[in-house]
């Protein structure tokens, strides 16, 4: 019987001890921040894999130096996009989109964004630079 007396002077002293410890600048629990993967999608497309393109190329020549394209529009059969997404820690660190249009079976022109090769990265970071490829 003395336990259920002192049951309320007990969960009083609990609820006073976490009251204080949540004032305190010092936090009692680690980070609750979830662990974010870096996730890949889509096709990288090199500016080296860009430069065997050559206007006239069949479309199964494209495809073979590209790899398959991530979008083929239903209703515009001249153009295949190519897109590409990183992102780092669920924040989007980079985004490329490279279009091939074609006439007929061969290749036209290439538009979008691309990366240039390893070699002419920039001198101050050593990251390539995000340029814009157009061929005509």
């Amino acid at each position: 019987m003395n336990v259920l007396m002192n049951f309320p002077g007990r969960a009083f002293a609990a609820l006073v001890i976490f009251a204080l410890a949540g004032c305190s600048n010092v936090p009692m629990l680690p980070s609750l921040q979830p662990y974010r993967i870096d996730v890949q999608q889509g096709n990288l497309i090199s500016q080296d894999m860009l430069l065997k393109l050559k206007p006239g190329m069949s479309r199964s020549q494209v495809r073979f130096a590209l790899g398959t394209p991530l979008v083929v529009d239903p209703f515009r059969n001249d153009r295949w996009d190519y897109f590409y997404m990183l992102h780092k820690a669920g924040t989007l660190a980079e985004r490329r989109v490279v279009t091939v249009v074609f006439k007929g079976d061969e290749l036209l022109r290439i538009e979008g964004d691309v990366a240039p090769a390893a070699a002419e990265a920039r001198p101050e970071t050593g990251r390539p630079q995000q340029g814009k490829v157009e061929q005509k």
